[in-house]
């Protein structure tokens, strides 16, 4: 069940309501006057019955009505108040649901403390809720109350802002925004709904808040891709009017001062064939005179945030209108910006004048490169520049409005640009119509002009760098003296900011005008003019001496920042000598460092060769005695080695020789294997058995002697390593006996001796080696042999059960003959009998032996 639609009231029942509502004033004054009444329908609140519920909840909100800030401060204190009013929208009858948000709209107004509580007791997640079950903008008008409710929560409400982004509300935000292809037939309770999720978008990132607050809901919208849903409905087909403006301000404060953001837009591109940025679609609204005022307000407001510290997007659009990136073949923003300069639409003239005026806002780069754009005003004249072409404009005396316009151009081109002042002064024609505009005596609508008038005139006394002679700022000063009047221009200054829409314009950057013709001041222009008028006053006030003496000072200052700047300079350059220095005496203590670890660690190597030295020393003082007899020792140690490398070698020929011997018997073996085989087939199971017998012995044997030769083996690696040690003994014996030259002869001679051995013991150990492989290869074909048995066996098997099975058969054979045998002997019996002859068991029996030959042979064959 949703609420219906609020019914309109007719003119001729107002005079009753107002009576009405004045009764109930009174009666509201009278309830609570005594607090406990509002506490006791806060108690009764709690009850589910719906008559007592829903009553209480329609007198709450009519005392809220009547008397908002008196209740709001009852319910405050009282203990559990709002607590107990926040249960309303769980309540599961959406009567008592939808009227809980009605009276929840009348507690929230204009108090912060409330809002903060019902924001703290989960407001926004059930109010997001609501709208998603009810339809979002496609909902009614209960979501149309969830939207209000929302409002009053965040607006001016810095704590609730920043608890809605951080709770991610504003990511739940996104679809709100889904339109479709067509977008037609909207009705009027969408539109209603939209335009109220459009002005939650911009309470989140209204410039009246806090900058740093502004920029992270700015780009939580770009993150959750809420901006690239704004600029779908931006360049849709179809969208109304109103929802389509609303759209153009709301995305305008999304990217205002958003880099990121600003970067985005200028990306978008119009569905159109050829596609066109949408800056530029939105220009073309701005400067066409049939589109709604509200709209165009909008787009210049949209360009203008745009812009909006943006000094990328600010060089972008001067550039359009530079003579080397005109593009003939397609429309640019500047192309635009001048057609709307000098179209014959004042209001034309104005938005076009103000945008070109934010595109060189505090950007004096720009200011600079405006001055090369030249303008084709006739075919057969010269191109004139585009501030001569604006002053020309002025000169005609066209409507108010554009020269207000072209005048705040000027005022914010010239102003902190030295060069664009000599530009504009260069022109004879500019000062003189300046002073005959400030010292005429003109109507009340011409003032405003004559204050914009003396503006850009002292603009061009303040930013003068004297590099005309004739328009010298003293020579300025004097000619407003002698053609103006310093109090009269002082005074025409001052009707700048005694207009009564310079204060309206200054309040917020949003250009929001009744009318047309109203549209005189922009906000930043405004912010300008405060910034100079003090200082337009006291340039002009002042007199050459003190203008000799601010030069002086300036010039001293200029000096002492000069020396200043030295001084930096050369504190910079010690810095960063005193930063290498640091550097290089860091990189030399490491190195130190690591010198000292080497030289201690070499330290220690010299003890250690000290030590070893004092104990050969030692050694050398006990083996005096036997120095005679060392290369006598050295040579029986020799010839002692000598004798056990040629017995080495001896082993090593008897184990070759053993090794082929093996060889041989394992060909043997394996002949025999083969024959075993072929033969197994023919011989009978003794046979079998026994060579099988025989095999296993053998390769017992054969097992026995490779084990013999493996212990032989290590035998030998274990004498070569007694002789190896031996000789190395004898060595360190020879040198530490040596002395002189003879010493060294004979340390020679061993040392040659002992390589030879040495050669020789690698030789054994690559025999051995080798032995040791071949010993490998004979435990294979022993594997390999044990397999073979393996399956000889398997097969024996096979036999075995063959015989048996064969012996079976002749028993049965044996059986059947034997009862053949008894039935012919009854049949003879018989025939005997009946008086037949009867063939002789002689002759029976002879056939009986020879049938037996046959049936043997048969079995012979089948075993075979």
């Amino acid at each position: 069940m949703t609420r219906k639609s609020k019914p309109s009231i007719s003119p001729t029942d107002e005079n009753a309501q107002k009576q009405a509502d004045d009764l109930g004033v009174q009666f509201t004054d009278k309830f609570i006057e005594d607090p406990e009444h509002v506490t006791l329908l806060l108690t009764l609140l709690e009850e589910f019955d719906f008559h007592v519920r829903w009553p209480g909840v329609k007198l709450l909100t009519a005392l809220l009505k009547n008397q908002g800030v008196q209740v709001q401060g009852i319910i405050l204190v009282s203990p559990m108040g709002v607590s107990r009013l926040m249960d309303l929208l769980a309540d599961s009858r959406e009567v008592i649901r939808n009227d809980g948000l009605l009276l929840l709209q009348q507690l929230t107004k204009s108090n912060a403390a409330i809002q903060k509580i019902v924001a703290f007791e989960n407001a926004f997640e059930r109010l997001l809720d609501i709208i998603t079950e009810e339809g979002s903008s496609d909902g009614g008008i209960v979501v149309e109350d969830c939207l209000l409710l929302l409002l009053n929560l965040l607006k001016n409400n810095s704590s609730n802002q920043n608890f809605f982004k951080e709770g991610s509300y504003i990511q739940r935000m996104k679809p709100w925004f889904e339109v479709g292809d067509d977008n037609s037939g909207w009705s009027a309770q969408k539109v209603t709904n939209l335009h109220l999720m459009l002005q939650l978008v911009r309470v989140m990132v209204s410039p009246v808040n806090s900058p740093g607050a502004s920029a992270s809901c700015q780009k939580s919208m770009y993150q959750c891709g809420l901006l690239q849903q704004l600029c779908t409905i931006l360049m849709a087909t179809g969208v109304p009017a109103d929802i389509l403006t609303e759209t153009i301000n709301t995305v305008s404060e999304v990217i205002r001062g958003s880099q990121v953001n600003q970067d985005y837009f200028a990306s978008v591109n119009a569905p159109s064939n050829p596609p066109r940025p949408a800056i530029v679609v939105l220009l073309m609204s701005m400067v066409n005179e049939r589109q709604p005022f509200v709209l165009r307000c909008a787009v210049l407001y949209c360009f203008q945030c745009f812009l909006y510290k943006n000094q990328k997007g600010q060089g972008e659009i001067v550039a359009t209108l530079l003579p080397s990136t005109i593009d003939a073949n397609s429309i640019s923003a500047g192309q635009l910006l001048c057609g709307g300069l000098f179209s014959a639409d004042s209001l034309s003239n104005w938005c076009a004048a103000v945008a070109l005026a934010h595109a060189l806002q505090d950007n004096l780069t720009q200011k600079e490169q405006l001055l090369r754009v030249q303008l084709a005003t006739s075919l057969g004249k010269p191109p004139v520049s585009l501030l001569q072409q604006c002053t020309n404009i002025l000169s005609q005396g066209s409507k108010v409005q554009t020269r207000v316009g072209l005048l705040m151009l000027l005022c914010t081109w010239i102003s902190n640009c030295p060069i664009a002042v000599t530009h504009f002064l260069h022109n004879q024609e500019n000062v003189p119509f300046l002073t005959a505009q400030i010292s005429e005596n003109l109507g009340e609508d011409e003032r405003l002009v004559q204050g914009l008038c003396a503006l850009l005139l002292g603009i061009c006394i303040y930013y003068n760098d004297n590099s005309l002679e004739n328009y010298t700022k003293e020579k300025l000063k004097q000619l407003i003296e002698k053609r103006i009047g310093k109090e009269n221009f002082v005074e025409k200054l001052g009707f700048i900011t005694k207009h009564e829409l310079y204060s309206r314009a200054a309040q917020k950057p949003q250009p929001v005008f009744p009318s047309p013709e109203q549209m005189l001041f922009d906000h930043e222009f405004t912010k300008l003019v405060k910034e100079l008028e003090g200082m337009i006053t006291k340039a002009v006030h002042k007199s050459s001496e003190e203008e000799k003496k601010e030069e002086e000072v300036k010039k001293t200052l200029e000096q002492h920042d000069n020396i200043v700047t030295q001084y930096k300079e050369l504190i910079r350059e010690q810095d960063a000598q005193i930063q290498e220095l640091k550097e290089q005496m860091s990189s030399m203590s490491s190195q130190n460092e690591q010198l000292q670890t080497t030289v201690t660690q070499q330290l220690s190597q010299i003890q250690q060769h000290k030590d070893q030295y004092n104990i050969l020393k030692l050694k050398l003082g006990k083996d005096n005695q036997s120095q005679s007899n060392s290369q006598g020792d050295a040579s029986q140690v020799n010839g002692l080695q000598t004798e056990e490398l040629t017995q080495l070698r001896e082993e090593v020929e008897e184990l070759r020789k053993q090794h082929t011997l093996l060889q041989t018997q394992l060909s043997d073996k394996d002949a025999l294997i083969s024959t075993l085989r072929s033969e197994t087939s023919q011989t009978a199971e003794g046979s079998a058995a026994s060579d099988n017998t025989e095999l296993l012995k053998e390769l017992e044997v054969l097992r026995s002697q490779i084990q013999s030769q493996s212990a032989e083996i290590n035998q030998m690696k274990t004498e070569r390593q007694e002789l190896l040690r031996r000789a190395d003994a004898a060595s360190s014996d020879a040198v530490g006996g040596s002395d002189g030259s003879s010493d060294a002869a004979k340390m020679a001679e061993l040392d040659s001796r002992l390589t030879a051995q040495m050669t020789e013991t690698e030789k054994v150990k690559e025999e051995a080696k080798r032995l040791s492989e071949s010993r490998a290869e004979l435990e294979q074909q022993l594997a390999s042999a044990n397999s073979t048995v393996a399956i000889l066996q398997t097969e024996k098997a096979k036999l075995q059960t063959e015989v048996q099975e064969s012996k079976k058969e002749q028993d049965d054979l044996l059986m059947l003959l034997a009862d053949q045998d008894q039935k012919i002997n009854s049949l003879k019996q018989r025939l005997k009998a009946l008086g037949e002859t009867v063939d002789d068991e002689d002759d029976l029996d002879a056939r009986d032996q020879t049938d037996d030959d046959d049936e043997e042979e048969d079995e012979d064959e089948d075993e075979e």
